[in-house]
């Protein structure tokens, strides 16, 4: 054909979750449509395009391409450039070019309706199929070996496909064209069912009904889902929540439920409209919803009233509860703050005191990820722990880095994230590295993303912290590194994720994070940009008992606050429920420890204040799990109550004395609705007195403390009242999980400042 028969060529490069999700068949279909010649084919860097045609056609080409691409594509940036005509006849698909590997990689998702139909319809060949999936759904990240995202480079490759499966492999008119995990009964993994001694039970069809008659009888079993496995137990049974409890060593952090769909999840609880949607969508979180009329077992989630839910994402779920009528515990197959576990051996040396029985099948789990946990706050989504279907994430940021970046993120809810070109990527959650087995899952990561990507970083980012494990690992690799302050962090999290260049007011109120006086800080107020910051506020600095110790057991905190403000003589003759739990002699010995700082570290920590306001209502002596203290003062928080406590500000310094004797006067009279109000209202008032005295600045809050549905709410509505903007995190965790994406924003920053 001849050149004069094109009025156009074009090239067109197309980056962001492009791969693995019906981008190659959609641009097929389209340029068929339009009658356009010329080619696709995935590569390194994305989608490349050859089109010519008609400049009319390749205009509307575009149009659709940037407007309805496939539903689980996230494009970041479309580069379009004409090109010298090579007179194609047709448009095919190619093969995938292995060039530079910078394409983002999709996160998994769950199983899609159409897939659902197919597997419910008796007359269908993949009917009760277990595996199903086809380029809108399934797995996607957990089994990349590397990149391009071909059946080759996934845990697939050693499952060679039926003619049947071939065939839909091979036509691109196919919705299962190139969907790297297609299997079916004939071709695919096998199902199965062992005991925790690995003895087999059951193989294939005949697992689902064995797992439900277990399920019905109480044992808890560990099934296998997209990132890891769950263990899992019926939800409405008392007696095999408790057992689980038991073995899991975990008294009293809730459970998540999942239940088979929505319907049944609202005979139990109560979504509002945004919670329903979130729960439906392809990614399928965990979201924190009120508890309802209908009683799940009391023990899932005691002492407080929400639940984490969940609807069944995978079709071994779907398939579970068609045999099975109630909800089940999905709570994930690990040790208290250790990686979810991913194959069945790890499994039974790690938690074979635990499980009874194993659901397994030997597709592998290359890179474990762990469930999503979301709450709606404000009609907006916040992220609690960003895994499957969120994570990999990725953003684009303004301007261009030369040098690639790693961030290595901070002890608690460790997420690593990667800078180069114009982009910033997270992976998905990884955890608390307490542990060998965690940093090694750590360093697994690493290496995992370093393979995706071929990146070897010219710069290490890290926290400032002395001790931390990620701070020890990154001065190990020989490489340039950079400290950020970790409240620090917060705040350009949250700036990294809205593009905010400018200078901020940031209140940054966590746990713990090393300050820059060597103490531990955790209720800060900065004046913040990507390049620096300014500490113009905090807590008058308080001690913590028993150093860690106290952050186990709070009611230590209380008790040194009480000394704040009280001799021992004092402290002794007040009638307070917290005292009943020290004797004469402990108070004592808690008091010169106080009085001499022996083991009793400064802190100006919100989150250590909001676990002493707890003990002081009687709710909370010791820590079950992070975060409970303010859980269980939002339990107490009635919006009717115009309580507010004193307080001063004195060259930034918020002292909290005269607070403090309002709540012992309380505390005397059993007040705890009051005490639980009025300090949650004096938090709001405290930001508000600050953002008053700044009100030429957007505001950010960010930090594990603003998981506080409560606080959190109170705040950005007066602020907004005001005529404030306010910014709080919603697509990347606003705990410390979001630490690694603040300290690649200040790394690219100084990057690009450096190199012009």
């Amino acid at each position: 054909m001849s050149t004069d028969s094109y009025t156009k060529s074009v090239i067109i490069v197309v980056k962001g979750v492009v791969q693995g999700v019906g981008f190659r068949p959609f641009v097929y279909t389209t340029a068929k449509a339009y009658h356009l010649c010329g080619n696709v084919s995935n590569t390194g860097e994305g989608l490349l395009i050859h089109l010519e045609g008609s400049a009319d056609a390749i205009e509307q080409f575009c149009t659709i391409l940037r407007d309805n691409p496939p539903a689980l594509a996230r494009i970041e940036r479309i580069e379009i450039r004409e090109y010298e005509c090579k007179n194609f006849v047709g448009f095919e698909i190619l093969d995938s070019l292995h060039r530079n590997k910078t394409t983002s990689i999709s996160p998994d998702i769950a199983v899609c309706e159409e897939c659902l139909e197919e597997m419910n319809n008796p007359h269908d060949r993949r009917y009760g199929y277990y595996l199903i999936n086809c380029t809108q759904c399934g797995p996607r990240y957990s089994i990349i070996e590397t990149l391009p995202y071909d059946r080759s480079c996934t845990s697939m490759k050693i499952f060679k496909m039926c003619p049947e499966c071939q065939a839909e492999y091979d036509d691109p008119a196919n919705r299962r064209y190139h969907a790297q995990p297609i299997s079916c009964h004939a071709c695919g993994p096998v199902l199965s069912l062992m005991d925790k001694e690995a003895n087999s039970i059951a193989q294939g069809d005949e697992v689902i009904a064995k797992a439900t008659e277990l399920l019905k009888n109480g044992f808890i079993l560990a099934i296998k889902g997209i990132g890891g496995f769950h263990l899992m137990c019926d939800a409405s049974n008392e007696s095999a929540v408790a057992t689980l409890r038991v073995r899991k060593k975990r008294p009293k952090k809730p459970f998540a439920v999942m239940f088979s769909h929505i319907d049944q999840l609202c005979e139990y609880l109560f979504p509002n409209e945004q919670e329903s949607r979130l729960l439906t969508t392809k990614e399928r979180p965990i979201v924190l919803v009120k508890k309802g009329n209908r009683s799940l077992a009391s023990s899932i989630a005691p002492d407080i009233d929400t639940i984490g839910a969940m609807i069944a994402y995978t079709p071994l779920h779907h398939i579970l509860f068609s045999h099975f009528p109630s909800p089940l515990v999905a709570t994930s197959a690990n040790r208290s703050d250790e990686p979810i576990i991913r194959n069945a051996q790890e499994l039974r040396e790690r938690l074979g005191d635990v499980v009874d029985f194993i659901v397994d099948f030997d597709r592998d789990i290359l890179n474990a990820v762990d469930d999503s946990i979301v709450q709606v706050i404000q009609n907006r989504r916040t992220t609690l722990r960003m895994g499957r279907g969120y994570a990999p994430y990725s953003l684009v940021h303004t301007g261009f880095t030369p040098l690639k970046i790693l961030a290595v993120g901070g002890q608690q809810k460790n997420i690593i994230g990667l800078a180069y070109d114009d982009k910033l990527i997270l992976s998905p959650h990884i955890g608390d590295l307490h542990t060998i087995e965690a940093m090694e899952y750590f360093q697994r990561s690493v290496e995992t993303f370093k393979r995706f990507y071929d990146f070897q970083p010219d710069i290490i980012v890290c926290d400032k912290h002395p001790t931390y494990a990620t701070v020890q690992w990154a001065k190990d690799q020989g490489k340039h590194v950079i400290e950020v302050q970790h409240h620090y962090a917060h705040a350009l999290a949250c700036m990294a994720e809205f593009g905010l260049n400018e200078k901020v007011l940031a209140f940054c109120f966590d746990g713990t994070g090393y300050g820059d006086d060597g103490t531990i800080w955790g209720g800060e107020v900065f004046i913040a940009d990507p390049y620096n910051y300014q500490r113009i506020g905090h807590i008058k600095p308080f001690r913590l008992l028993g150093g860690e110790k106290a952050i186990k057991e709070p009611k230590r905190i209380a008790l040194a606050l009480l000394f704040e403000v009280y001799t021992l003589a004092e402290v002794g003759a007040l009638n307070l429920p917290l005292l009943h739990h020290f004797t004469s002699d402990e108070l004592a010995l808690h008091h010169q420890a106080w009085e001499k700082r022996i083991n009793a570290p400064l802190c100006s920590s919100m989150g250590r204040m909001f676990d002493a306001i707890a003990s002081f209502c009687d709710i909370l002596y010791e820590n079950g799990y992070e975060g409970e203290g303010g859980q269980r003062l939002e339990e107490r928080y009635d919006p009717h109550l115009e309580a507010v406590f004193d307080y001063t500000i004195e060259n930034g310094v918020v002292d909290f004395s005269t607070m403090v004797q309002k709540i012992v006067f309380l505390a005397q009279k059993k007040e705890f609705i009051y005490i639980a109000t009025g300090f949650i209202n004096t938090l709001e008032a405290i930001i508000e007195e600050f953002s008053d005295n700044s009100c030429d600045l957007s505001i950010v809050l960010s930090g594990g403390v603003f998981q506080n549905k409560t606080l959190l709410s109170l705040c950005v509505t007066r602020l907004e009242e005001k005529g404030r903007r306010v910014y709080f995190q919603e697509k990347t965790p606003i705990n410390d999980g979001g630490i690694a994406l603040g300290q690649l924003y200040h790394a690219v920053h100084g990057a690009k400042s450096h190199h012009g």
